[in-house]
């Protein structure tokens, strides 16, 4: 049993090791709104989230915060059995059905919509009592499904080049759900409706890959509101069967090569390479990109930066909020040196940069960047620069202007922009820069760091 479930420790990262060097009614074009930023409060208790929401989250900016799994699943200290369901009651690690209610009242209290990790695709494997006290065996999840109800391929996900392979097996073991029955679509969507009777305002479908787009389309045509935003896990594969674009009919899809890429260049390559970053690169089109420059799954398994790569995924995440492609997610995770280990403290943050907690969505070169993506929502990338090697800038039309050094040394330049004449805030460091009446701007910047203003920020 515990190498079985230790199998199962990569739930998701297993199975994307093997697809590359990893893992909508009408469809959402990136989130609704004018806030897209997601705060991806990974295994954070739902209590812990509610205040965030309040006192970060709200007044930084962010859009959405997304949470892991509210379901009740199999015991254990690994984050990744928050990732094997054994019934749909909210009876987790992370908090209690009251504690979630409250949670999403807060957050909206906040002007913060919330995302549910949704985990459908499959159950647990295993046997056992979970962490509600329902017993279950693999297959057997009383009152809500049995044999029946599983595809009938046990084994193993193991070929990515066939389709039925990768979307019958079982993914690293684990109980693979037969989404085109009725009896189990019913079922999933009536999980979602309840979590959107909660107050629910979209979902990230983990391991959507391994379903069938059109069973995931009949599931979200159940829907109460089936408008709902929708964030689906398609890792994409190079030749592999299932291709993300397939499913961007449901809604948006997370484009894993952003991020492999931004590691890529960050470390390895140019950050002048990045002047056509997005579609320019063969990605999926930016109104149906979710984009990270990493998540609970790469950055344990080494195909992105992480918290570790210090300057590097800094200065990433800067990029990213501030270049105008896809929609963002910030992950927010801890502490790690064991890549199966849960959360400090049962998942309670006391307080950030406490007892393991990163809190990257707070750090203030990454925190100060979302009221700078908010306001230059729907400007194009003018006034490009580059010094043919690291050191970068560009400008969100009349919004806002950007500069990133990523050499060893000083960068001291004058940057032409098309901002209007006035005195703004580097959010950067809290320093004022003066933008002249030709748009001109004269800063400095130190190695590894940025610049960053925007139209509405004079003061500091």
């Amino acid at each position: 049993m515990a190498s079985r479930i230790l199998s199962a420790a990569l739930a998701l990262t297993a199975a994307a090791s093997v697809a590359l060097v990893v893992p909508a009614g009408t469809a959402e074009a990136s989130p609704p709104g004018t806030k897209d930023v997601t705060a991806v409060l990974f295994e954070w208790k739902y209590d812990s989230v509610a205040k965030e929401c309040g006192s970060t989250l709200g007044p930084a900016g962010y859009g959405y915060v997304q949470v892991s799994p509210p379901a009740e699943h199999i015991q254990g200290p690994q984050w990744w059995t928050s990732y094997q369901p054994v019934s749909y009651r909210i009876a987790g690690r992370l908090g209690d059905r009251t504690s979630f209610r409250n949670m999403v009242a807060a957050c909206h209290a906040a002007g913060v919509k919330v995302v549910v990790d949704t985990v459908i695709n499959h159950m647990s494997a295993g046997s056992g009592t979970g962490t509600g006290g329902s017993s279950y065996t693999k297959y057997d999840y009383p009152g809500l499904y049995s044999m029946p109800d599983f595809d009938d391929c046990t084994a193993q996900v193991s070929n990515y080049q066939d389709r039925w392979n990768v979307q019958h097996c079982e993914l690293v073991g684990l109980a693979d759900l037969d989404t085109g029955e009725e009896y189990v679509r019913k079922t999933i969507a009536g999980y979602m409706n309840d979590l959107l009777s909660l107050g629910v305002d979209g979902f990230r479908i983990d391991a959507a890959k391994h379903i069938d787009a059109a069973d995931l389309a009949n599931i979200k045509s159940r829907l109460t509101n089936p408008g709902a935003y929708w964030k689906q896990e398609v890792i994409y594969g190079a030749g592999e069967a299932v291709q993300p674009t397939e499913y961007t009919g449901n809604g948006d899809v997370q484009e894993f090569r952003y991020a492999y890429d931004l590691k890529r260049v960050f470390n390895n390559e140019k950050l002048a390479y990045l002047n056509n970053f997005g579609e320019g690169w063969g990605y999926m089109s930016s109104s149906v990109a979710g984009v990270f420059v990493d998540n609970h799954d790469t950055e344990r398994n080494g195909s992105t930066l992480n918290y570790k790569d210090g300057a590097n995924y800094t200065l990433a995440n800067v990029f990213m909020l501030a270049w105008p492609y896809g929609a963002p997610d910030i992950n927010s995770g801890y502490e790690w040196s064991d890549p199966d280990a849960g959360p400090p403290n049962g998942g309670t943050v006391n307080a950030c940069w406490q007892d393991g907690w990163k809190c990257q969505h707070a750090w203030p070169e990454i925190k100060s960047m979302v009221a700078f993506r908010n306001a230059t929502r729907g400007q194009a990338v003018t006034d490009w620069w580059d010094n043919g090697n690291n050191a970068i800038a560009f400008g969100r039309g009349s919004k806002g202007f950007v500069a990133v050094n990523h050499e060893a040394g000083t960068l001291s330049r004058t940057f032409q922009t098309s901002l209007p004449a006035g005195t703004y805030c580097n959010v950067q460091n809290n320093t004022t820069v003066t933008v002249n009446s030709s748009g001109q701007l004269t800063a400095t910047l130190g190695a590894n760091t940025a610049l960053a203003v925007y139209a509405g920020k004079s003061g500091c």
